[in-house]
C-alpha cells in the first residue's frame, strides 16, 4: 500500500494558467503544499497513476483525495481559509469564469499558436477574444476588482490567461483601449502573491526529495 503524503501533493507546470490559479488561491489560503514541477512532454508515471488524463494542475490530498481541476483545487483552498473573502458573489464570479474558460481561451489558443489555426488570422482571433477584454473593462472602470471593491474568486481564476493573452502581442496590448484591464493586470503582476506562487523549480522525477512550496 502506498504512504499517503503528510502535505498535499501537487502537480504542476510553472506557466500552465490553470496551475498558476490553483497556486494562487492555495499560497492565498496559507497551504503547504509538496511541489512537483512536471515537463509536459515528460510527464512522470506518479502523476498518471493519480490522474489518467494527466493534466495539470492535480493535487493529491493527505487522506488520499485527488483533485484533478483548477477550480476544484481552488475551492478546496478557500474552504480552508478564506480570509479575504475570495468567495463572496460566487454566482457572479461563477458566470465570467465560465466565459473566461469558454469562449475566451477558445479565441485565446487560437490567437496565440494562429499558425496552427490558418482558417482565420492572428487579428480576427484576437478581436474574438477582445469581446471578453470590453466585459472586464467595463466593470474595472467602475471598480478595482472585478465583481467590486475587494479581489474574489473572478479575479484570481482569470488573471493567468489575461496575462496569457496580453503576452501574445505586448505591444498590441499594451496600446490597446483597455486601461482599467491593463492597470489591473499590472497590480496582480506587482503583487507579492504572484511572485510566491512563480519559483522556479526544478522537474520532478522519482525519488526526489520533497520540495515544499507556499506557506
Amino acid at each position: 500500500m502506498n504512504k499517503l503524503p503528510k502535505l498535499p501533493i501537487l502537480y504542476t507546470f510553472r506557466r500552465c494558467p490553470y496551475a498558476m490559479r490553483a497556486r494562487l488561491a492555495l499560497a492565498y489560503a496559507g497551504i503547504s503544499v509538496e511541489i512537483r514541477e512536471i515537463e509536459l512532454k515528460n510527464k512522470p508515471q506518479a502523476l498518471r497513476d493519480l490522474s489518467p488524463k494527466a493534466t495539470v494542475p492535480v493535487l493529491q490530498l493527505p487522506d488520499g483525495k485527488v483533485l484533478e481541476e483548477s477550480l476544484d483545487i481552488m475551492h478546496w483552498a478557500l474552504a480552508q481559509h478564506d480570509p479575504a473573502h475570495w468567495l463572496a458573489d460566487i454566482q457572479s464570479a461563477k458566470t465570467l469564469i465560465t466565459w473566461n474558460d469558454g469562449d475566451f481561451k477558445y479565441y485565446l489558443d487560437r490567437y496565440k499558436y494562429a499558425d496552427r489555426h490558418p482558417e482565420y488570422s492572428a487579428d480576427h482571433y484576437r478581436r474574438q477574444g477582445e469581446f471578453f477584454l470590453a466585459e472586464l473593462e467595463s466593470r474595472l472602470q467602475v471598480t478595482p476588482w472585478l465583481l467590486g471593491d475587494h479581489c474574489t474568486l473572478a479575479d484570481a481564476a482569470i488573471f493567468p490567461f489575461i496575462r496569457q493573452f496580453a503576452a501574445v502581442d505586448e505591444q498590441w496590448f499594451a496600446a490597446a483601449d483597455y486601461p482599467a484591464v491593463q492597470q489591473w493586470l499590472q497590480k496582480w503582476l506587482d503583487s507579492a502573491l504572484f511572485a510566491a506562487v512563480m519559483d522556479k523549480y526544478p522537474a520532478w522525477v522519482e525519488g526526489m526529495a520533497a520540495m515544499r512550496g507556499f506557506a
